[in-house]
């Protein structure tokens, strides 16, 4: 008997019949890999739906040569979603930013699963539409011409009470398309000003009030 109790946890396939589940599970296959291993490239033809088990994943555009990161994804995490669907071209890449295991699913799959769940076509919408929000977003950030408000407003989004963990200043500098050492001098700019701390990859807002101003300076 097919384990399927992965896919009914995940919020994307809950409550689906077991029949439906039981395809899917059938069809997958999982892909364990390294850092740095690349999924898809922006402008590839769709073929899989991942969903992200260990480890990992970034999502990403290239612009004027930089990397330009669009998410960084945990476990659960569905990606590749856009190549399943319309045209069927990924609109962004995706890498493992450590080693990392991934559930794959075939795009023709996902067809016979809305054939079986039609109401799950809703899900993928909401899927699709919280992603491309995110995305402009992400374009409203950077289009901000000051470096402090950029990196302001993602300090603020990846804040969990007060506190940004386990990211490196290259790991930031990569979600804004910059160097690293730019992102090294403005936030020693945020520090001697008293409204951030930094200690071993951990950066302790101490102002968010003036941190939450530094977003719209």
């Amino acid at each position: 008997m097919p384990d399927v109790g992965f896919f009914s946890g995940i919020d994307l396939f809950k409550e689906l019949p077991y029949s439906c589940l039981e395809t899917i599970d059938r069809d997958s296959h999982t892909l364990d890999c390294s850092a740095g291993h690349r999924f898809y490239a922006a402008g590839q033809t769709g073929r899989m739906l991942f969903v992200l088990e260990k480890g990992s994943v970034r999502t990403f555009r290239i612009y004027s040569g930089k990397r330009l990161t669009i998410a960084m994804l945990r476990p659960p995490a569905i990606f590749g979603v856009v190549g399943c669907f319309g045209q069927g071209r990924y609109q962004s890449s995706a890498e493992a930013l450590q080693a990392s295991r991934v559930r794959m699913i075939p795009c023709e799959s996902i067809q016979a699963l809305l054939e079986c769940a039609p109401h799950l076509a809703h899900r993928f919408v909401d899927l699709m539409s919280e992603r491309f929000v995110h995305f402009l977003n992400r374009m409203e950030t950077l289009a901000r011409k000051g470096l402090i408000p950029r990196l302001a407003t993602l300090l603020l989004e990846k804040a969990e009470n007060g506190v940004v963990a386990g990211m490196t200043h290259k790991e930031l500098a990569d979600h804004l398309g910059l160097h690293r050492e730019s992102i090294t001098t403005t936030l020693g700019e945020l520090r001697n000003a008293g409204i951030i701390a930094i200690k071993r990859k951990t950066i302790f807002i101490l102002q968010r009030e003036r941190l939450e101003r530094a977003t719209r300076e």
